[in-house]
């Protein structure tokens, strides 16, 4: 495995600034995410580690390195594209031992026997090596494309949202899947989602972009525990953050400068009337067996919080809302720490 450095790189395409001014920093056998919405810019970083694009600036270095002109042959990394792009006439067997039979990496048959049955044992899916790549279910056909980068031992793998096509339930095992092999191989992985949870599962560090810049680096709880501003805020939680505008709570003791309340489920508590000042109304209650998802309303904004299945509420039922440690925004946006107590 190797390290990985993007120093100040940009790329654009025509008047679009996929990349701008990005560095980051990943260490020997540490999983990365890179977290953001289409359009990003998350793929586009993808390929310029792997070569696949040139940076207009900036330099890429994997191992200490510097591979920003160097063809993507030289590079030393396995790519995990979205879609499975499997050899469909080709058996597993064959499409696990195909990029060890490259001209690029030839390695002798014996070998190759040994690092694809050693990858099939690894995947899950040794019994599956005789089977046509037709023949497999979509979760199947994904192990095989990760098996077949897996099987390669290169610097650092890539992967471009591997998990999306899949249905809720395989995204799911193939999550603990792919952390359980990162953590056994110790590999190196840089890995793009815009999907939260795989990034708080999965990352040693999580890193949020927005239209090409990096806004913030750090460990999934210290993103979600201590967000730079709001769009980061907004990035991670389930059910999403709630923004309140401090106009709207005055009682709340929030420090100068302050014009947003970033409120999340843990921040929220709901009770009956007892003298409170912030006083809402239940709109609808979303039963989801282990909880409830509450949608509130509170001077014309609609919040969402989570609440005891068994926790008597009504919709039209007036509560007392009690906030707990919330978080703190300026006018532009910016995280504005809470004043000691």
């Amino acid at each position: 495995m190797a390290d990985v450095n993007l120093r100040q790189v940009s790329k654009r395409f025509g008047m679009t600034e996929a990349v701008s001014d990005l560095s980051l920093a990943i260490d020997d056998g540490e999983f990365v995410v890179l977290l953001g919405p289409s359009g990003a810019g998350k793929t586009t970083t993808l390929r310029l580690v792997a070569g696949l694009e040139r940076p207009d600036a900036g330099a890429v270095l994997i191992d200490g390195r510097d591979v920003t002109v160097a063809p993507p042959g030289s590079r030393d990394m396995a790519f995990v594209f979205q879609q499975y792009s499997l050899y469909p006439h080709l058996s597993v067997y064959d499409n696990l031992a195909f990029p060890l039979r490259s001209p690029v990496h030839r390695v002798p048959e014996p070998q190759i026997r040994k690092r694809v049955e050693q990858t099939a044992e690894l995947l899950h899916i040794a019994g599956k090596l005789n089977n046509r790549a037709t023949r497999l279910s979509g979760g199947e056909m994904q192990r095989v494309a990760i098996g077949r980068a897996l099987v390669r031992d290169p610097a650092i793998y890539l992967m471009d949202e591997p998990l999306s096509s899949l249905d809720a339930k395989l995204r799911a095992e193939l999550r603990l899947e792919l952390k359980r092999i990162q953590l056994e191989l110790g590999a190196t992985i840089l890995y793009v989602t815009h999907d939260q949870v795989e990034a708080m599962t999965l990352a040693s560090r999580v890193g949020v972009i927005r239209d090409g810049r990096l806004l913030q680096v750090g460990t999934p709880r210290e993103i979600y525990e201590n967000p730079a501003d709001r769009y980061v805020a907004s990035r991670l939680g389930t059910p999403q953050i709630n923004f309140l505008p401090v106009a709207l709570a005055p009682d709340v003791p929030a420090p100068p400068g302050t014009e947003t309340i970033g409120i999340r489920t843990e921040h929220l508590q709901i009770a009956s009337r007892n003298g409170g000042a912030l006083i809402g109304r239940v709109h609808r209650i979303e039963h989801l067996g282990e909880q409830n998802h509450v949608h509130l309303e509170y001077r014309g904004q609609t919040m969402i919080t989570l609440a005891d299945p068994h926790q008597p509420l009504q919709a039209g039922e007036e509560v007392e809302l009690r906030l707990r440690h919330p978080l703190y925004f300026d006018a532009a946006g910016r995280r504005i720490p809470a004043s000691p107590e």
